[in-house]
């Protein structure tokens, strides 16, 4: 299939590269012979046709060539050993989730070759490419393909692929930037010594014999400069034609190579009439990587946060191992080691106080300023700083299921997600570099009647200061802007369609336990029926009760050790909960009911009459009320309180003054519940509903043309917050509520919910605002370009100048709040 030949230079059919002129590859794809510059690139493109994936020839690549393919990890064998994968991977059983980085992803072709190649290795259930955090997001099944053999299906494409490391991550950056910088240093030489050639010619030296050595001169300056600082554009143009597009490299890439072949024809000619503009070339090519430059370093600094939340986790903890405090690399801590934090240090890890008391700054994680008392027993984050006292922790969790790692994580993936504001942008920049070149070429030709030099430069200034960059960078930078910042105050946005969608938001719906409640019941009466051994019943309760996890179990075992009841050593047998109604068990022989008056009905048990009488009156002070029967008997009615959120009140009122409409869902009885919406001045009440309901009401708001956001923080509210448009978890709720929401409030706080709606608003502006600057400034410099007032040195200058503006509109985003609010305080 392949062989080794001698063979004249021409550009690689894989890579684009030239062919060394000694020896080159060859293959017979499809009956064609195609062409390579090195073994590597051949035994990849072979690979692909002969996985079928040769479509990614038809969509590569978007704005570049490709580079050869990297050389492939060695030793990856070491990653299929378990305490390794633990490092990296999250595991449920079998099925594994890993990021890896991937050197050699260049565009969207990349993206379609690696998500579709892996997909149909077996064992692969999910393959998603991050193109700009150049990752790769894997989740399969290790009993069926090892994680060795998907990073060598990767190489065998054409791409090298390690766990992602946030470090290793930070050096790929530097390097990019650091081959920008010799690029943009090389161009900066040769337009330095292409000045005193210009000075020389303008001066009068074109009009005797040096006129020709000074051409010369700046023909070997200008060369290289075009070649090596000039590649980055010309590498972009033949990418996009190759792949069928317009990218914004053609229209610099055109005006570069035309004024460049003008000047090469006077010069070899040697015309007496013409003039060379070798020094355009370099200086132009010098002001926009300059500008390149300048963009992706502020690009950069603007979505930082990422690496800003990074910097928060510890490379090492002081691990107690035979009573001796023994410093270890925060990869080799272990679940159940136990970590000294001294005062001053920042957590390493994630879990719970085992010794010590001490104060803990939580404010880079939750936006909480003030410090956070814990005890023996409490919780720890990872990344937040003990003030006071030292503290023995016990880790509970592994590095990459951190809170700091989940909060990095999404964060990251709102960065790189797109909304569908952006993907309209998207799809307008090609037609926007076609119009560029129309323009240019009827420059051209009008000015050619009358000067040919003029229509030279006035066509290359079109080229150059037409800045479709400006249109495609004005949502993504709003959108990673604006999630750094939400991160930094507590607000994690899992991506850029949220930030559009809460902006529009109609009607929000809340819960009521936890959310616009404190979510912790107290035991505020209980009512016994006559002849009951009221001690007897409760510690029967809190026996049963101990099971649970719900907020109105923690309050009925709370009251129990309040009161010295002792339950702990009574035996139960046959527990069960019923989500909505309440739970059961069998203690002592006896069958225990706590919950509804549902439940009991289903349990066949009569309510008594005397107790029931009086749960009107307690529902009505917004008490909430669990039966309890004891051997088919009903014997009490526990009294519930749960206070209203301080902020609750503030937010209905903001809400309610924006003129968006509200409802209270709730599966607690309707007078509990509209006792509350009484407290907040009014709201829809929508009572006694079940979990599965929840989902269901969110439907029909839906389908009556609502736009709805809802804001939970329980288990039964995972399903509404998936149907919602909008769905907001507290950050106090479980674990499964805050995975199914669009948006997660670290912090404790319904302020949040303000700040959030406030946040997305800010975006979808700021994004209106970009656009708008983008097309206003092509309206204005195109046409004074076409008109020869604007030369090309001048464009090069303003070409740039217009995506900073852009990246400076978006930064501003990050002065929402600091006037408004401070990170823990209130929305005034």
């Amino acid at each position: 299939m392949s062989q080794v030949v001698h063979h004249t230079i021409q550009g690689c059919f894989h890579c684009g590269l030239p062919i060394p002129t000694d020896t080159h590859y060859i293959s017979q794809l499809e009956q064609r012979e195609r062409e390579f510059c090195c073994f590597g690139c051949q035994s990849v493109c072979n690979a692909i046709y002969e996985s079928g994936l040769q479509g990614y020839y038809q969509r590569t690549p978007d704005g570049v060539l490709l580079g050869p393919p990297p050389e492939p990890p060695k030793d990856i064998e070491i990653y299929d050993f378990d305490e390794v994968q633990q490092e990296f991977t999250s595991c449920s059983g079998d099925v594994r989730d890993i990021h890896l980085l991937v050197e050699g992803i260049h565009c969207a072709a990349c993206v379609w070759l690696i998500e579709r190649g892996l997909n149909r290795t077996p064992g692969v259930q999910l393959a998603e490419v991050n193109l700009a955090g150049k990752r790769l997001h894997l989740r399969w099944d290790n009993s069926k393909s090892k994680l060795s053999t998907l990073i060598k299906a990767l190489a065998r494409i054409g791409y090298s692929a390690v766990p992602y490391d946030p470090e290793s991550a930070e050096g790929s950056i530097k390097k990019t930037n650091r081959a920008m910088l010799f690029r943009l240093f090389f161009a900066g030489f040769a337009a330095m010594n292409m000045m005193w050639i210009a000075i020389a010619l303008y001066s009068g030296a074109n009009q005797d014999e040096f006129r020709s050595f000074f051409h010369w001169v700046a023909l070997v300056l200008a060369t290289p400069t075009l070649l090596y600082s000039g590649y980055p554009f010309f590498r972009g143009a033949i990418g996009g034609l190759r792949a069928g597009h317009l990218t914004m490299d053609m229209p610099i890439a055109v005006g570069l190579s035309v004024t460049y072949a003008y000047s090469v024809y006077v010069t070899i000619t040697n015309n007496q009439h013409g003039e060379v503009y070798f020094d355009t070339v370099t200086n132009l090519t010098f002001i926009i990587l300059i500008g390149r430059y300048l963009e992706g370093m502020f690009r950069h600094q603007a979505v930082s946060a990422t690496k800003r939340l990074m910097e928060l986790q510890p490379r090492v903890a002081l691990v107690m191992r035979e009573g001796m405090e023994q410093m270890t690399p925060i990869r080799g801590v272990k679940l159940g080691d136990h970590v000294l934090v001294k005062p001053g240090y920042t957590i390493p890890v994630d879990g719970i106080v085992l010794e010590g008391h001490s104060a803990v700054d939580e404010s880079m994680l939750s936006g909480e300023s003030l410090p956070v008392t814990k005890r023996i027993g409490a919780s720890v984050s990872a990344g937040t700083v003990n003030t006071s006292g030292a503290l023995l922790v016990e880790v509970r969790t592994q590095l990459q299921d951190t809170t700091l790692s989940k909060i990095i994580k999404l964060v990251e993936e709102a960065q790189s997600s797109k909304a569908p504001i952006q993907r309209l942008a998207d799809t307008i920049v090609p037609w926007f570099v076609l119009v560029t070149m129309v323009c240019a070429a009827t420059t051209f030709f009008i000015w050619n009647s009358q000067d040919f030099e003029v229509a030279l430069m006035a066509a290359t200034s079109v080229l150059i200061i037409t800045c479709p960059c400006a249109l495609g960078m004005a949502t993504p930078m709003s959108i990673a802007v604006a999630s750094g910042l939400g991160a930094k105050y507590g607000i994690l946005v899992k991506n850029g369609l949220v930030l559009e969608t809460l902006s529009k938001v109609t009607h929000f719906v809340f819960d009521k336990t936890g959310t616009l409640t404190e979510g912790v019941m107290s035991v505020a009466q209980v009512k016994f029926a006559d002849g009951v051994n009221a001690e007897e019943a409760m510690r029967l309760a809190a026996a049963v009760e101990r099971y649970s996890e719900h907020g109105v179990a923690r309050a009925i075992t709370r009251n129990a050790e309040e009161q010295q009841y002792p339950y702990r050593d009574i035996e139960v047998v046959d527990f069960h909960a019923t989500a909505g109604l309440g739970v059961a068990a069998t203690v002592a022989g006896q069958r225990v009911l706590l919950g509804s008056a549902k439940w009991l009905a289903q349990n066949s048990i009569t309510l008594d009459v005397g107790l029931q009488s009086q749960v009107h009156q307690l529902e009505a002070e917004a008490m909430s009320c669990v039966y309890l029967a004891i051997a088919d008997r009903h014997v009490a009615i526990i009294a519930l309180a749960d206070r209203l959120r301080c902020d609750a009140q503030q937010l209905v009122d903001e809400l309610r003054t924006s003129g968006i409409k509200m409802t209270l869902l709730s599966g607690d009885r309707r007078p509990v519940a509209e006792a509350i919406a009484k407290q907040l001045g009014g709201m829809e009440v929508i009572a006694e509903v079940l979990p599965q309901d929840k989902d269901r009401v969110i439907h029909e708001l839906q389908q009556a043309g609502a736009i709805v956001a809802m804001v939970g923080d329980g288990v039964n509210d995972a399903p509404a917050l998936i149907r919602a448009d909008v769905g907001i978890a507290l950050g106090s709720g479980t674990d499964v509520s805050v995975e199914s929401a669009d948006i997660v409030l670290m912090h404790n706080e319904l302020n949040k919910v303000l700040q959030a709606t406030q946040l997305s608003r800010r975006t979808l502006r700021t994004i209106k605002q970009n656009i708008g600057l983008s097309f206003v400034y092509n309206i204005i410099m195109v046409p004074l370009a076409m008109m020869a007032k604007v030369t090309p040195l001048a464009a090069a200058i303003t070409m740039p100048i217009s995506s900073l503006i852009v990246i400076g509109n978006a930064a501003r985003i990050r002065t929402l709040f600091k006037d408004e609010v401070k990170p823990n305080s209130k929305v005034r």
